[in-house]
């Protein structure tokens, strides 16, 4: 009796963790494990040392003012007009998220690192950001361009606020 309560236990111990475990396309993969911000502060504020002065968002997301704007401060439903560039820690530029010019964003559709970022300043401003992974693309990263848990850099021109 004792033998089959401990086969038992080991099956649905072995289910457990297996059904922790997603399958995409055919593959498992390991559950997908975010970074807590306060880990990344180190890489973000090394990134910035020599050309940014950082100010600490209470969420942990790092920024720097360098033109406020005038007029409206986006919400989540505002449509922006902005030009951006993202970059890794590394200094890689983003190849998919580099642009200028993207019109029709709604914040509320953005990573949230700019969710928070942007209502700090107004249309025609200019706002340099240091997002923790747990605030930009998370555990999943984002296509080959972007790595899982990788802090990200923005610069980001509001040009407007529709």
């Amino acid at each position: 009796m004792k033998k089959v309560i401990f086969v038992v236990v080991c099956l649905v111990v072995s289910g457990y963790f297996v059904s922790c475990v997603k399958s995409v396309n055919g593959t498992t993969t390991p559950p997908c494990n975010a970074v807590d911000p306060v880990q990344d502060s180190a890489q973000l504020i090394h990134f910035a040392a020599d050309s940014i002065t950082l100010t600490k968002d209470t969420t942990g997301v790092y920024f720097q003012i360098l033109d406020s704007g005038s007029g409206v401060s986006p919400v989540n439903s505002s449509g922006l007009v902005v030009t951006y560039t993202g970059m890794l820690m590394d200094k890689t530029i983003f190849t998919a998220d580099s642009s200028s010019n993207l019109r029709g964003l709604q914040l509320g559709q953005l990573i949230p690192g700019w969710q928070i970022g942007l209502p700090k300043i107004k249309k025609g401003g200019h706002i340099k950001l240091l997002i923790p992974s747990a605030y930009a693309y998370g555990c999943q990263g984002s296509g080959t361009a972007i790595p899982p848990n990788a802090p990200v850099y923005f610069d980001i021109y509001l040009i407007d606020v529709i």
